[in-house]
């Protein structure tokens, strides 16, 4: 504890801080964040797999107590096939009364009678004919239909509309009486006739509300779920309500006011939402869909989760203190293996500032530490080989350099030109004069172009063409030139002097040397992501070992007519090895030289 408030103070102060002591009070600071990030995203992990494993198990309830649902509804949908399929209810249905035959209908109340004994969630059934009469059977607390037609009902036309499919309506959608104390579903479809599908009338079978509490009583644990079932219209059909969920809860879920969670209760197929109630936090389940569109909703507390995380998490905690201890501990042997070869690395630094480069012996106790000392020691072995390619390369980059500026100067260029000139006005063409002293001074301006490096290959183009008006006017009928230079080429940006002298080499080593006229091409296009230019003639030409023989001398500084060499050096100093150029010569054909540019790179 005392070295660690040491090192708080030493860092206070501003003074460097020994590794002996820091590591171990890192790993202190590590093990410590380390510990409690853990616990915390121990915590929350542990939480979310308790309520995912909760809220799955909820899930898998109201599958089951929807499955049962729709078992029951499902008998109920037979009993009543059984029903309109009888006999002497077809026969009464047919002659549009239902008290037409006394005889036949008591021959149904008596049917409808001993199935409503077999079937006792079946509270009472009622028949009604197209005429709107109404026939019903059943117990004594059945509700009674209130309405003065079938017709009136909110059910009828849907009913109808199904033609022969069944629907459901809690508590009959307000058709009739209320219950005792408890809601009914009434089952209601369409009536139709066996032998031609005519509608005959209406079925309503009104199925007691504690048979849907039988759909989760036999489930196991059923007494510390806290669910409900919910009609289309989220009218509570039955639910079950515990100590820490009550109904009233279920009640606020379903709240018109509650604007946040009602849209997801009433889109969600199947997930989970939640919901908070003071200062008690809930997550409620839902599960939705199937033929009737009905809601089961489940409710479970979250200091249910808490409890059944909080054993685990303690035990996590525990077991994360114990190895931060045994971490610490092990931080001091650590520190000690690797602060005895860094002080011996050390003092070989030291020597090394005042030029005495001496060699460490490589420790043998450590891999890690085996390769730094050879790499140290290779480092040391390097230096002098460093600085003597840097110095090299400084001396090539020098001698590009000079080769560009002795074709910037070129006096005997100036010289000749001048004399072209004097003889020209001496002959009294003052025209040419004039066109050959503009071409000249745009070829040294654009020469010169205000000590810029760097122009654009517009630029050099158009100093090629000056120079080469200018070759025009002292060597008539020697050469002819063709420029195909694609317009989108000229505002990329090239080094100063790349086609004048590869211009010139093609105008005196190709053509001259022949003894015939000939043509330079001069072609600039993009390729890819490469700027290609090329500069062809169809003179003399030159063999592969010539081409090499002619680099080769003018990179010992023995041949300084071609500037070949110092052209294509400084291109690729430039461009840091990313250009590169491509000769094609035949003797006798001529000699084509190509240059590939990276596009959009400036030097």
């Amino acid at each position: 504890m005392l070295r660690t408030v040491r090192i708080m103070n030493a860092s206070i102060r501003g003074k460097p801080i020994k590794l002996a002591l820091k590591i171990p009070f890192y790993y202190f600071l590590v093990i410590l964040l380390s510990v409690a990030f853990s616990y915390v995203v121990f915590n929350q992990i542990s939480t979310n797999s308790a309520q995912n494993k909760i809220n799955e198990a909820s899930l898998q309830t109201l599958t089951s107590i929807q499955t049962n649902v729709e078992f029951m509804v499902g008998n109920v949908n037979n009993y009543s096939k059984m029903i309109f399929s009888d006999e002497n209810l077809q026969n009464l249905l047919r002659q549009g009364n239902v008290y037409a035959n006394l005889q036949t209908q008591s021959k149904v109340s008596l049917y409808l009678y001993n199935l409503m004994q077999a079937v006792p969630i079946i509270d009472s059934v009622y028949i009604f004919d197209n005429s709107g009469n109404l026939f019903s059977v059943g117990t004594e607390q059945s509700p009674t239909f209130t309405r003065a037609n079938v017709q009136d009902a909110q059910w009828y036309s849907e009913a109808v509309a199904e033609q022969g499919k069944y629907i459901l309506k809690l508590n009959g959608s307000g058709a009739f009486s209320e219950h005792a104390d408890q809601n009914f579903v009434s089952f209601i479809r369409l009536i139709r006739d066996l032998d031609d599908t005519s509608p005959l009338g209406v079925l309503v079978i009104n199925i007691k509300g504690e048979a849907f509490v039988k759909a989760y009583s036999e489930l196991p644990n059923q007494n510390a779920l806290a669910f409900a079932i919910m009609d289309e219209h989220n009218q509570m059909i039955a639910a079950n309500a515990t100590e820490e969920v009550p109904f009233a809860l279920f009640e606020q879920a379903l709240a018109s006011e509650d604007q946040n969670r009602k849209p997801t209760l009433l889109q969600t197929t199947a997930g989970f939402f939640p919901l908070k109630s003071g200062s008690q936090s809930y997550t409620a389940s839902v599960l939705s869909g199937g033929s009737y569109s009905w809601k089961f909703v489940s409710i479970t507390p979250h200091n249910a989760i808490r409890t059944v995380n909080k054993s685990l998490v303690l035990l996590a905690l525990a077991l994360l203190i114990i190895n931060g201890a045994v971490f610490f501990v092990t931080s001091f042997m650590i520190s000690r293996s690797i602060i005895q070869p860094i002080h011996r690395l050390l003092r070989s630094m030291t020597k090394a500032k005042s030029g005495s480069f001496q060699k460490v012996p490589a420790t043998r106790n450590s891999y890690e530490f085996q390769q730094l000392f050879i790499g140290y020691n290779n480092m040391i072995e390097q230096i002098d080989q460093l600085l003597k390619r840097i110095i090299e390369e400084q001396n090539t980059i020098r001698k590009a350099e000079l080769n560009t500026l002795q074709a910037q100067i070129k006096p005997h260029f100036l010289y000749n030109t001048l004399d072209s000139i004097t003889s020209l006005a001496l002959s009294g063409l003052n025209d040419q004069v004039c066109d050959l002293l503009e071409a000249l001074g745009g070829y040294y301006r654009a020469s010169v172009s205000k000590g810029r490096d760097i122009i654009t290959v517009g630029e050099e183009v158009e100093m090629v063409r000056n120079y080469l008006k200018i070759q025009k006017a002292r060597y008539r009928d020697i050469f002819e030139v063709e420029y195909d230079v694609d317009e989108s080429c000229c505002p990329y940006s090239i080094p100063k002097l790349v086609l004048q002298p590869l211009v010139e080499n093609s105008l005196y080593h190709g053509i001259r040397s022949k003894g015939t006229k000939g043509t330079i091409r001069i072609r600039a296009h993009r390729s890819g992501g490469m700027l290609t230019i090329s500069v062809a003639d169809d003179g003399l030409g030159m063999a592969e070992e010539e081409i090499a023989r002619i680099i080769a001398s003018e990179r010992n500084g023995q041949v300084q007519s071609f500037g070949l060499w110092g052209t294509l050096e400084r291109l690729r100093i430039f461009y840091d090895d990313r250009s590169h150029f491509k000769i094609d010569s035949e003797p006798g054909k001529g000699t084509a030289i190509t240059l590939f540019i990276p596009v959009g790179e400036e030097a």
